[in-house]
């Protein structure tokens, strides 16, 4: 096992909450390994390194190769957004002397999971100036945290006869910021006062008034750390695993390879819980408005047809993760096409739901080849599917790609109680995927 790895990866993930946060953290791990951002080169060359980056949120790298571009790159491709709540554009109010932040949640939660335990805010101001304020609150502990109430189990007869999605109403999931004591001489009661505490907080903390709200980008992240799971210690609790856990090995292997003939590439994504959508999904243009940039550096005379050949020829590793297998709950499994913690690298050959709806499914010919070259680099891999058909499903970025005519397959690692705001991991696994990663760069 790659124990520093494993410490990095931990860091990565405490580091990284936010999908601006992680690419902070890319592009600075690249630089440190001789990176250069694209936009300060004129021309580029083979066995340049270079990376782009999209309103800061999308990310990719490259390592450019002495073949011709047409022949297509190798690609790792990952998303650095995780299900989280988001914080709304008009958000601060007071209700009976409590004041609050509402929030509306992001990709698929159970709702229930976020209430009574310790958040954090992370995120960004952007002010009517152009300047910009970083804001994490939650994570030292000396901070103070948020959290979202929920009823006494003693008042609960009726939400305890209320489906598991509707415990809690997505509206309800509104996160406490402060209180104060209920004034009860009229006299002196001042109207929102709990409200103006928070806001003169606020103003004196970040030199923030509540209309910047309307231009923040704040997002409500479980509080804490990484930590070792099991007292074996064989096992990662921590939030964002999906697909951090993917996202994290993918740049590390290819800051860890050395380019020769075929271009290499690390491309993290934003929206993929959401359906890969917005300027920095990759069902936009994304991807190859980057590729077209790499090509218009690096050659003479851009051409169309060349960016389209490279995107047809290239091959694809969407680094997702997969369900792991839960004994406790064994009847919504297939055993025998499940992957399991501890089991190395998961690919799966088609995700989609129910009738393969909106799903890749890879080539047999395409698998083969990774077979092949996983075998040979001795990394541990297993075939699964997310659940029994018609239990339900998933899909990835994979269709996406897929409609460039390259070939690509899903290849991440198991994870278990996935979406959940603590997810669990192998160390085994992430060691795995991070060599698997890289035997698939070097495909020549």
């Amino acid at each position: 096992m790659n124990e520093q790895l494993i410490c990095d990866y931990k860091n990565f993930l405490n580091n990284g909450k936010t999908e601006r946060e992680c690419v902070s953290e890319i592009i600075a791990l690249a630089k440190k390994n001789g990176f250069k951002d694209i936009s300060s080169l004129k021309k580029i060359k083979a066995g340049d390194k270079v990376y782009i980056s999209k309103i800061n949120k999308a990310i990719a790298l490259f390592q450019i190769g002495k073949n011709d571009l047409s022949e297509g790159i190798n690609i790792l491709c990952s998303h650095i957004d995780s299900p989280r709540l988001d914080v709304k554009q008009n958000p601060l109010y007071e209700k009976d002397s409590i004041t609050y932040l509402n929030t509306h949640y992001y990709g698929g939660i159970k709702k229930y999971q976020w209430s009574t335990i310790p958040l954090a805010i992370h995120g960004v101001v952007c002010k009517k100036d152009g300047t910009s304020v970083k804001i994490i609150i939650g994570e030292n502990v000396d901070e103070p945290v948020f959290c979202i109430s929920d009823i006494l189990p003693h008042l609960a007869q009726d939400q305890l006869k209320d489906k598991a999605s509707d415990f809690i109403k997505g509206e309800l999931l509104d996160v406490i910021m402060g209180s104060v004591s209920p004034q009860y001489n009229t006299k002196d009661t001042i109207k929102e006062k709990s409200k103006k505490i928070i806001l003169g907080l606020l103003k004196e903390m970040y030199n923030i008034e509540e209309a910047d709200f309307n231009s923040a980008e704040l997002e409500i992240v479980p509080s804490g750390k990484a930590r070792d799971l099991g007292l074996d210690r064989s096992l990662i609790l921590g939030y964002g695993q999906d697909d951090r856990s993917c996202a994290f090995t993918s740049v590390q292997a290819l800051l860890n390879s050395q380019v020769e003939n075929k271009t290499m590439c690390c491309l993290c994504v934003d929206k993929e819980e959401i359906g890969s959508v917005g300027a920095t999904g990759f069902s936009s243009h994304l991807y190859e408005n980057m590729v077209s940039e790499i090509l218009e550096k690096l050659q003479d005379n851009y051409s169309e047809i060349v960016l389209r050949r490279c995107l047809s020829n290239s091959f694809m590793l969407s680094s997702d993760v997969n369900s792991a297998y839960d004994p406790l709950n064994s009847n919504l499994y297939d055993k025998d096409n499940s992957s399991f913690l501890g089991g190395g690298v998961v690919f799966q050959k088609y995700t989609g739901t129910k009738g393969k709806s909106m799903a890749n499914d890879a080539s047999p010919e395409f698998i083969a080849t990774i077979r092949s070259v996983m075998e040979k680099a001795n990394v541990s891999f297993q075939f699964a599917e997310i659940g029994k058909v018609d239990q339900g499903g998933s899909g990835t970025i994979a269709y996406h790609a897929a409609k460039y005519g390259m070939n690509v397959i899903d290849a991440g690692v198991a994870v278990l109680s996935m979406h959940a705001p603590w997810e669990i991991t192998a160390k085994e696994d992430i060691s795995q995927i991070y060599e698997c990663y890289k035997a698939f760069l070097a495909i020549d």
